[in-house]
């Protein structure tokens, strides 16, 4: 076993599973964990044709914030030491997981997020104008309480030192588990980094699901996980 590890979360990606995990394989040769959650397309076939990862499968779709916990759970009893979470929808470049490794190993971050706001990002495709806005209003709010100076709140692509998330209780099933990593990360003392990543969108039709895909509930939604995940904390 491996001390470090790549995390994918997948759900309904049999589209996109083999081409994403052929190009994380020419950049990365080290464990990968696949969480499943609750795929009905072919995924999880797809990913038991591989013999190379490592395969959680939640019986029915329980949310990307659980999706993420689960790997992280996973990935700390199995020895795992340094994670890098990714996607797996084609947005983000397998070609920059040696550099999260690199940044996370040796550096002085306990986590280290990309970002696809930094002058160095680049752009492929417009980004639909209410998830900019969103980002950015939510990275303001993040920045006004820890001080990090973030540039993206939202970017999946991240490494983290693993011994540092123990005993931080994440439980935010949805979309809103990164307002709450933040909000406990900053409580509990971590230092925090990003890595310009590509900004790429393609797919301006993905959906949140549920009620989430009106901006102003969604927005009202990551600021509940936030507040609570803060627990009074807020500066």
């Amino acid at each position: 076993m491996y001390d470090y590890a790549v995390l994918m979360p997948v759900y309904n990606e049999a589209d996109t599973f083999h081409s994403v995990m052929e190009s994380l394989r020419h950049h990365y040769h080290g464990e990968v964990i696949v969480v499943d959650d609750g795929s009905t397309d072919g995924t999880v076939e797809r990913v038991a044709e591989r013999d190379d990862v490592l395969l959680v499968r939640h019986p029915e779709n329980l949310g990307y914030g659980k999706s993420l916990i689960d790997g992280i759970v996973f990935a700390r009893f199995t020895g795992i030491e340094y994670l890098v979470t990714m996607d797996c929808d084609g947005q983000h470049e397998p070609k920059h997981i040696p550099a999260f490794f690199q940044e996370v190993v040796h550096g002085d971050a306990d986590i280290v997020s990309g970002s696809r706001y930094l002058p160095d990002s680049p752009a492929l495709g417009a980004v639909p104008p209410d998830r900019r806005e969103v980002n950015e209003r939510i990275t303001a709010e993040v920045n006004r309480v820890t001080g990090w100076a973030l540039t993206d709140a939202f970017c999946g692509f991240k490494a983290y030192k693993l011994a540092k998330l123990d005993g931080m209780a994440l439980t935010e099933d949805g979309y809103g588990m990164p307002m709450e990593l933040w909000a406990k990360a900053w409580k509990t003392g971590l230092t925090v980094k990003e890595l310009p990543v590509e900004r790429i969108y393609f797919d301006n039709d993905r959906r949140f699901g549920q009620d989430l895909d009106d901006p102003a509930k969604r927005m009202e939604y990551y600021l509940r996980v936030w507040a609570d995940a803060l627990g009074g904390s807020d500066a």
